[in-house]
Protein backbone atom coordinates (compact mmCIF):
# COMPACT_ATOMS: atom_id res chain seq x y z
CA UNK A 1 0.00 0.00 0.00
CA UNK A 2 1.23 3.20 -1.14
CA UNK A 3 0.87 6.25 1.66
CA UNK A 4 0.57 9.24 0.57
CA UNK A 5 1.03 12.52 2.52
CA UNK A 6 -0.52 15.41 2.46
CA UNK A 7 0.80 18.63 2.38
CA UNK A 8 1.38 20.69 5.34
CA UNK A 9 -0.34 24.05 5.62
CA UNK A 10 1.62 27.34 5.05
CA UNK A 11 3.56 28.31 8.26
CA UNK A 12 0.96 31.91 9.39
CA UNK A 13 2.80 34.83 8.50
CA UNK A 14 2.70 37.36 11.30
CA UNK A 15 0.71 40.54 10.53
CA UNK A 16 1.87 43.90 11.20
CA UNK A 17 -0.79 46.42 12.71
CA UNK A 18 -0.55 49.39 10.70
CA UNK A 19 0.22 52.74 11.98
CA UNK A 20 -2.61 54.88 10.08
CA UNK A 21 -5.15 53.01 11.85
CA UNK A 22 -5.18 55.09 14.94
CA UNK A 23 -5.31 59.00 13.01
CA UNK A 24 -8.01 57.43 10.78
CA UNK A 25 -10.23 56.29 13.22
CA UNK A 26 -10.23 60.11 14.57
CA UNK A 27 -10.89 61.49 11.40
CA UNK A 28 -14.12 59.15 11.17
CA UNK A 29 -15.54 60.27 14.68
CA UNK A 30 -14.96 63.93 13.70
CA UNK A 31 -16.71 63.21 10.50
CA UNK A 32 -19.80 61.52 11.97
CA UNK A 33 -19.75 64.16 14.59
CA UNK A 34 -19.84 66.91 12.24
CA UNK A 35 -22.44 65.18 9.98
CA UNK A 36 -24.75 64.58 13.54
CA UNK A 37 -24.52 68.62 13.92
CA UNK A 38 -25.35 69.70 10.11
CA UNK A 39 -28.43 66.43 10.47
CA UNK A 40 -29.66 67.91 13.82
CA UNK A 41 -29.42 71.58 12.91
CA UNK A 42 -30.37 71.12 9.14
CA UNK A 43 -30.67 74.01 6.88
CA UNK A 44 -32.60 77.28 7.76
CA UNK A 45 -35.32 77.40 5.57
CA UNK A 46 -35.46 79.97 2.42
CA UNK A 47 -38.50 82.11 4.06
CA UNK A 48 -36.58 82.17 6.98
CA UNK A 49 -33.52 83.70 5.54
CA UNK A 50 -35.46 85.75 3.32
CA UNK A 51 -37.29 89.16 4.43
CA UNK A 52 -40.85 88.54 5.44
CA UNK A 53 -42.90 90.44 3.06
CA UNK A 54 -45.33 93.39 3.89
CA UNK A 55 -48.96 92.08 5.12
CA UNK A 56 -51.76 93.98 3.57
CA UNK A 57 -54.11 95.74 5.73
CA UNK A 58 -56.89 93.68 6.72
CA UNK A 59 -60.73 94.74 5.75
CA UNK A 60 -63.33 94.88 7.67
CA UNK A 61 -67.03 93.72 6.63
CA UNK A 62 -70.05 95.67 8.30
CA UNK A 63 -73.33 94.33 8.46
CA UNK A 64 -76.28 97.19 7.12
CA UNK A 65 -77.40 97.21 10.66
CA UNK A 66 -74.06 98.34 12.07
CA UNK A 67 -74.67 101.69 9.34
CA UNK A 68 -76.79 103.84 9.45
CA UNK A 69 -77.29 107.15 7.06
CA UNK A 70 -77.70 110.76 7.95
CA UNK A 71 -81.18 111.99 7.58
CA UNK A 72 -82.32 115.36 8.09
CA UNK A 73 -85.44 116.63 9.98
CA UNK A 74 -86.73 118.50 12.98
CA UNK A 75 -86.10 116.93 16.10
CA UNK A 76 -88.70 117.99 19.66
CA UNK A 77 -88.66 117.43 22.69
CA UNK A 78 -91.74 116.45 23.73
CA UNK A 79 -93.58 115.56 27.48
CA UNK A 80 -96.49 113.07 27.92
CA UNK A 81 -99.97 114.45 29.18
CA UNK A 82 -103.47 113.00 29.13
CA UNK A 83 -106.79 114.18 29.73
CA UNK A 84 -110.29 113.89 28.98
CA UNK A 85 -112.45 116.21 25.98
CA UNK A 86 -114.55 118.44 26.30
CA UNK A 87 -116.76 121.60 23.74
CA UNK A 88 -115.86 124.26 24.29
CA UNK A 89 -119.12 125.84 23.88
CA UNK A 90 -122.58 123.75 25.12
CA UNK A 91 -125.81 125.16 26.45
CA UNK A 92 -128.52 123.18 28.65
CA UNK A 93 -131.80 125.43 27.24
CA UNK A 94 -134.31 126.00 30.06
CA UNK A 95 -137.88 127.01 29.83
CA UNK A 96 -138.50 130.74 30.21
CA UNK A 97 -142.22 130.45 30.71
CA UNK A 98 -144.93 127.73 32.17
CA UNK A 99 -147.04 125.47 29.88
CA UNK A 100 -147.77 122.19 28.55
CA UNK A 101 -145.28 121.11 26.02
CA UNK A 102 -147.24 120.78 23.12
CA UNK A 103 -144.46 118.88 20.50
CA UNK A 104 -140.75 118.52 20.15
CA UNK A 105 -138.69 118.17 17.09
CA UNK A 106 -135.74 116.73 18.07
CA UNK A 107 -133.71 114.21 19.60
CA UNK A 108 -130.46 113.29 21.21
CA UNK A 109 -127.98 112.78 18.38
CA UNK A 110 -129.76 115.16 16.09
CA UNK A 111 -128.13 118.28 14.50
CA UNK A 112 -129.43 121.91 14.98
CA UNK A 113 -128.70 125.06 14.00
CA UNK A 114 -128.72 128.52 15.60
CA UNK A 115 -132.54 129.43 16.38
CA UNK A 116 -134.11 125.95 15.16
CA UNK A 117 -137.60 125.24 17.26
CA UNK A 118 -137.06 122.52 19.57
CA UNK A 119 -140.41 122.58 21.05
CA UNK A 120 -143.69 124.35 21.33
CA UNK A 121 -145.86 125.41 24.64
CA UNK A 122 -149.35 126.00 24.92
CA UNK A 123 -149.78 129.35 24.19
CA UNK A 124 -153.43 130.38 25.55
CA UNK A 125 -152.28 132.16 28.56
CA UNK A 126 -149.76 133.55 26.91
CA UNK A 127 -151.93 135.05 24.23
CA UNK A 128 -154.43 136.01 26.75
CA UNK A 129 -151.95 137.59 28.85
CA UNK A 130 -150.97 139.85 25.94
CA UNK A 131 -154.54 140.65 24.98
CA UNK A 132 -155.17 142.25 28.64
CA UNK A 133 -151.76 144.53 28.71
CA UNK A 134 -152.66 145.64 24.84
CA UNK A 135 -156.21 146.66 26.15
CA UNK A 136 -154.46 148.36 29.60
CA UNK A 137 -152.28 149.82 26.62
CA UNK A 138 -155.15 151.18 24.61
CA UNK A 139 -156.82 152.56 28.00
CA UNK A 140 -153.51 154.51 28.39
CA UNK A 141 -153.16 155.81 25.53
CA UNK A 142 -157.17 157.14 25.56
CA UNK A 143 -156.35 158.69 28.96
CA UNK A 144 -153.19 160.17 27.65
CA UNK A 145 -155.06 161.87 24.70
CA UNK A 146 -157.78 163.51 26.74
CA UNK A 147 -155.13 164.70 29.38
CA UNK A 148 -153.57 166.38 26.13
CA UNK A 149 -156.99 167.95 24.77
CA UNK A 150 -157.68 169.16 28.38
CA UNK A 151 -153.55 171.14 28.74
CA UNK A 152 -154.75 172.90 25.27
CA UNK A 153 -157.57 174.07 26.46
CA UNK A 154 -155.99 175.00 29.27
CA UNK A 155 -153.87 176.85 27.96
CA UNK A 156 -156.03 179.02 26.06
CA UNK A 157 -158.24 180.33 28.81
CA UNK A 158 -154.74 181.02 30.97
CA UNK A 159 -153.71 183.15 27.83
CA UNK A 160 -157.27 185.00 28.03
CA UNK A 161 -156.89 185.41 31.94
CA UNK A 162 -159.74 182.89 32.68
CA UNK A 163 -158.07 180.46 34.74
CA UNK A 164 -155.08 180.47 37.10
CA UNK A 165 -151.38 179.34 36.64
CA UNK A 166 -152.01 176.54 39.12
CA UNK A 167 -155.12 175.45 37.08
CA UNK A 168 -152.95 175.13 34.02
CA UNK A 169 -150.29 173.36 36.09
CA UNK A 170 -152.58 170.99 37.10
CA UNK A 171 -153.74 169.93 33.81
CA UNK A 172 -150.26 169.69 32.32
CA UNK A 173 -148.95 167.34 34.99
CA UNK A 174 -151.93 165.33 34.15
CA UNK A 175 -150.32 164.94 30.21
CA UNK A 176 -147.34 164.13 31.84
CA UNK A 177 -148.44 161.30 34.22
CA UNK A 178 -150.71 159.96 31.24
CA UNK A 179 -147.88 159.87 28.99
CA UNK A 180 -146.01 157.63 31.93
CA UNK A 181 -149.05 155.18 31.78
CA UNK A 182 -148.80 155.10 28.22
CA UNK A 183 -145.30 153.86 28.21
CA UNK A 184 -145.71 151.26 31.50
CA UNK A 185 -148.40 149.82 29.64
CA UNK A 186 -146.64 149.38 26.84
CA UNK A 187 -143.37 147.85 28.47
CA UNK A 188 -146.45 145.64 29.71
CA UNK A 189 -147.54 144.94 25.87
CA UNK A 190 -143.57 144.34 25.31
CA UNK A 191 -143.25 141.57 28.30
CA UNK A 192 -146.37 139.70 27.16
CA UNK A 193 -145.64 139.62 23.61
CA UNK A 194 -141.70 138.02 24.56
CA UNK A 195 -143.65 135.88 26.70
CA UNK A 196 -145.51 134.49 24.30
CA UNK A 197 -142.83 134.67 21.79
CA UNK A 198 -140.77 131.84 24.71
CA UNK A 199 -143.59 129.65 23.83
CA UNK A 200 -141.45 128.49 21.04
CA UNK A 201 -138.06 127.00 22.20
CA UNK A 202 -135.48 127.53 20.13
CA UNK A 203 -131.38 126.45 19.80
CA UNK A 204 -128.98 129.41 20.92
CA UNK A 205 -125.91 127.84 19.28
CA UNK A 206 -125.43 125.34 16.17
CA UNK A 207 -124.61 121.57 17.83
CA UNK A 208 -125.42 118.55 18.61
CA UNK A 209 -128.10 117.85 21.13
CA UNK A 210 -126.96 115.86 23.49
CA UNK A 211 -130.17 115.79 25.87
CA UNK A 212 -133.40 116.17 25.47
CA UNK A 213 -135.05 116.41 29.52
CA UNK A 214 -138.65 116.98 28.00
CA UNK A 215 -141.76 115.09 26.48
CA UNK A 216 -144.76 116.29 24.57
CA UNK A 217 -147.28 116.66 27.27
CA UNK A 218 -145.21 117.46 30.05
CA UNK A 219 -145.80 120.48 32.08
CA UNK A 220 -142.69 122.99 31.94
CA UNK A 221 -141.96 125.85 34.20
CA UNK A 222 -139.32 128.68 33.88
CA UNK A 223 -135.54 127.35 34.42
CA UNK A 224 -136.58 124.18 34.02
CA UNK A 225 -133.76 121.97 31.86
CA UNK A 226 -135.45 121.64 28.68
CA UNK A 227 -132.47 120.35 25.80
CA UNK A 228 -128.95 119.97 26.26
CA UNK A 229 -126.40 121.00 23.16
CA UNK A 230 -123.30 120.70 22.15
CA UNK A 231 -120.78 121.98 19.64
CA UNK A 232 -118.51 119.78 18.85
CA UNK A 233 -116.76 122.00 16.31
CA UNK A 234 -114.14 123.14 18.54
CA UNK A 235 -113.22 121.07 21.66
CA UNK A 236 -111.15 121.53 24.56
CA UNK A 237 -108.49 118.69 26.01
CA UNK A 238 -108.35 119.29 29.93
CA UNK A 239 -104.67 117.85 30.31
CA UNK A 240 -103.25 117.50 34.00
CA UNK A 241 -99.46 118.71 34.08
CA UNK A 242 -97.29 118.50 36.86
CA UNK A 243 -96.40 121.73 38.65
CA UNK A 244 -92.72 120.99 38.48
CA UNK A 245 -93.02 120.81 34.01
CA UNK A 246 -95.44 123.72 34.14
CA UNK A 247 -92.08 126.18 33.48
CA UNK A 248 -91.73 124.12 30.17
CA UNK A 249 -95.22 124.71 29.04
CA UNK A 250 -95.82 127.44 27.02
CA UNK A 251 -99.02 129.51 25.17
CA UNK A 252 -98.92 128.68 21.71
CA UNK A 253 -97.10 124.60 22.11
CA UNK A 254 -98.42 122.19 19.76
CA UNK A 255 -99.66 119.19 21.32
CA UNK A 256 -100.39 115.61 19.45
CA UNK A 257 -102.25 113.61 21.20
CA UNK A 258 -104.71 110.18 20.06
CA UNK A 259 -108.07 108.49 21.40
CA UNK A 260 -109.32 104.84 21.77
CA UNK A 261 -111.42 104.28 18.30
CA UNK A 262 -108.79 105.61 16.19
CA UNK A 263 -105.55 103.88 16.71
CA UNK A 264 -104.26 104.75 13.27
CA UNK A 265 -105.36 108.89 13.51
CA UNK A 266 -103.55 111.40 15.20
CA UNK A 267 -105.01 114.66 16.54
CA UNK A 268 -103.48 118.38 16.88
CA UNK A 269 -103.62 121.14 18.87
CA UNK A 270 -102.12 123.88 21.07
CA UNK A 271 -102.31 125.16 23.95
CA UNK A 272 -104.07 128.33 24.78
CA UNK A 273 -104.45 128.14 28.39
CA UNK A 274 -102.94 127.04 31.98
CA UNK A 275 -104.51 127.34 34.96
CA UNK A 276 -103.11 129.40 38.00
CA UNK A 277 -103.38 127.26 40.69
CA UNK A 278 -102.93 123.43 41.34
CA UNK A 279 -106.13 120.62 41.37
CA UNK A 280 -107.61 120.14 44.58
CA UNK A 281 -105.56 117.33 46.63
CA UNK A 282 -103.06 116.88 43.72
CA UNK A 283 -99.40 118.58 42.54
CA UNK A 284 -100.83 119.04 39.14
CA UNK A 285 -101.91 122.08 36.94
CA UNK A 286 -104.72 122.03 34.20
CA UNK A 287 -103.79 123.29 30.68
CA UNK A 288 -106.08 123.84 28.55
CA UNK A 289 -105.39 123.06 24.88
CA UNK A 290 -108.00 123.92 21.79
CA UNK A 291 -108.50 121.18 19.17
CA UNK A 292 -110.67 121.72 16.13
CA UNK A 293 -113.04 118.97 15.21
CA UNK A 294 -114.53 120.24 11.48
CA UNK A 295 -115.03 116.49 11.01
CA UNK A 296 -116.60 116.28 14.57
CA UNK A 297 -114.53 112.67 14.88
CA UNK A 298 -113.89 113.45 18.37
CA UNK A 299 -116.89 113.67 20.88
CA UNK A 300 -116.94 115.37 24.61
CA UNK A 301 -115.73 112.92 26.96
CA UNK A 302 -112.92 111.00 24.89
CA UNK A 303 -110.14 110.09 26.95
CA UNK A 304 -106.93 111.15 25.10
CA UNK A 305 -103.04 110.31 25.40
CA UNK A 306 -100.40 112.06 24.06
CA UNK A 307 -97.49 114.46 24.02
CA UNK A 308 -96.49 118.42 24.21
CA UNK A 309 -93.62 119.79 22.12
CA UNK A 310 -91.73 121.91 24.40
CA UNK A 311 -88.50 122.87 22.09
CA UNK A 312 -88.50 121.77 18.11
CA UNK A 313 -84.99 122.69 16.32
CA UNK A 314 -85.01 123.54 12.83
CA UNK A 315 -84.35 120.85 10.01
CA UNK A 316 -80.70 119.71 10.77
CA UNK A 317 -79.07 116.26 10.46
CA UNK A 318 -80.28 113.99 12.76
CA UNK A 319 -77.78 111.42 14.60
CA UNK A 320 -78.43 108.37 16.81
CA UNK A 321 -76.36 108.20 20.26
CA UNK A 322 -75.14 104.84 19.08
CA UNK A 323 -73.23 106.99 16.66
CA UNK A 324 -71.66 109.16 19.36
CA UNK A 325 -67.97 108.67 19.66
CA UNK A 326 -65.70 110.86 22.49
CA UNK A 327 -62.38 111.70 21.72
CA UNK A 328 -60.56 113.95 24.09
CA UNK A 329 -63.51 115.31 25.37
CA UNK A 330 -64.62 115.74 21.56
CA UNK A 331 -67.83 114.42 20.27
CA UNK A 332 -67.31 112.56 17.12
CA UNK A 333 -68.79 109.74 14.68
CA UNK A 334 -67.02 107.31 12.85
CA UNK A 335 -67.80 108.05 8.66
CA UNK A 336 -67.57 105.76 6.13
CA UNK A 337 -65.38 107.67 3.13
CA UNK A 338 -64.12 105.51 0.07
CA UNK A 339 -64.22 102.30 2.37
CA UNK A 340 -62.75 103.88 4.82
CA UNK A 341 -63.40 105.31 8.39
CA UNK A 342 -62.78 108.42 9.03
CA UNK A 343 -63.37 110.32 12.45
CA UNK A 344 -65.31 113.77 12.08
CA UNK A 345 -65.99 115.93 14.95
CA UNK A 346 -69.24 117.24 15.18
CA UNK A 347 -71.08 119.77 16.82
CA UNK A 348 -74.41 118.86 18.78
CA UNK A 349 -77.46 120.38 19.61
CA UNK A 350 -81.09 119.72 21.00
CA UNK A 351 -81.64 116.26 22.37
CA UNK A 352 -84.27 113.65 22.90
CA UNK A 353 -83.92 110.99 25.35
CA UNK A 354 -87.01 109.40 24.53
CA UNK A 355 -86.20 108.72 20.94
CA UNK A 356 -82.36 108.61 21.28
CA UNK A 357 -81.63 111.42 18.72
CA UNK A 358 -79.77 114.26 18.55
CA UNK A 359 -79.71 117.35 16.70
CA UNK A 360 -76.14 118.01 14.62
CA UNK A 361 -75.70 121.78 14.08
CA UNK A 362 -72.06 121.47 12.12
CA UNK A 363 -69.89 118.69 11.43
CA UNK A 364 -71.93 116.24 8.82
CA UNK A 365 -74.03 116.40 6.24
CA UNK A 366 -77.05 114.74 5.27
CA UNK A 367 -76.79 111.16 3.61
CA UNK A 368 -73.36 110.47 5.19
CA UNK A 369 -72.74 106.87 6.42
CA UNK A 370 -71.97 106.73 9.99
CA UNK A 371 -71.27 103.91 12.11
CA UNK A 372 -73.56 102.90 14.87
CA UNK A 373 -72.24 99.45 15.86
CA UNK A 374 -69.23 99.51 18.73
CA UNK A 375 -66.71 97.40 17.15
CA UNK A 376 -63.72 97.41 18.89
CA UNK A 377 -61.18 96.28 15.62
CA UNK A 378 -62.64 99.11 13.88
CA UNK A 379 -60.85 102.78 14.30
CA UNK A 380 -60.11 105.14 12.33
CA UNK A 381 -58.46 104.79 8.87
CA UNK A 382 -59.81 101.13 9.23
CA UNK A 383 -60.16 99.80 5.78
CA UNK A 384 -64.01 98.38 5.87
CA UNK A 385 -66.90 97.47 3.23
CA UNK A 386 -70.66 97.22 3.47
CA UNK A 387 -71.63 93.36 3.59
CA UNK A 388 -74.30 92.62 0.69
CA UNK A 389 -77.84 92.53 0.79
CA UNK A 390 -79.47 89.23 1.68
CA UNK A 391 -81.17 88.91 -1.94
CA UNK A 392 -77.69 89.49 -3.94
CA UNK A 393 -75.89 87.18 -1.13
CA UNK A 394 -78.16 84.52 -1.81
CA UNK A 395 -77.77 85.23 -5.98
CA UNK A 396 -74.12 84.96 -5.21
CA UNK A 397 -74.20 82.34 -3.35
CA UNK A 398 -76.60 80.00 -5.23
CA UNK A 399 -75.06 76.60 -6.91
CA UNK A 400 -74.67 76.73 -10.27
CA UNK A 401 -76.22 74.98 -13.23
CA UNK A 402 -74.74 71.27 -13.72
CA UNK A 403 -73.16 71.74 -16.99
CA UNK A 404 -74.58 69.58 -19.79
CA UNK A 405 -72.35 66.29 -20.61
CA UNK A 406 -70.59 66.55 -23.62
CA UNK A 407 -71.00 64.60 -26.66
Amino acid sequence: MKLETLPSAPAQIPLRKPRWRAPALGVLVVAASAGAWFALAGPKPAEATEKPAAKAPPVYELARADVTAVASAALSVNMPLSGSLAPLTQATVKSKVSGQVLETTVQEGMNVAAGQVLARLDQADQKARLAQQQAALDEASARLSMATKNNANSGALLAQKYISQNAYDTTDNSVALARASVRAAQAQVDLARIALNDTVIRAPLAGVVSKRHVQAGDKLSPDMPAFSIVNLRQLTLEAQVPASDIPRVKIGHEVNFRVDGYPARTFAGKVTRINPTTETGSRAMLVYISVDNADSALRGGMFAKGSITTQKSAVRPLLPFAALRKDKEKDVVYVVEAGKVVSRPVTLGLRNEDEGMVEVTEGIEPGARVITARLDAVKPGSQVKLSEPAATAAANTAPAAPAAPKG
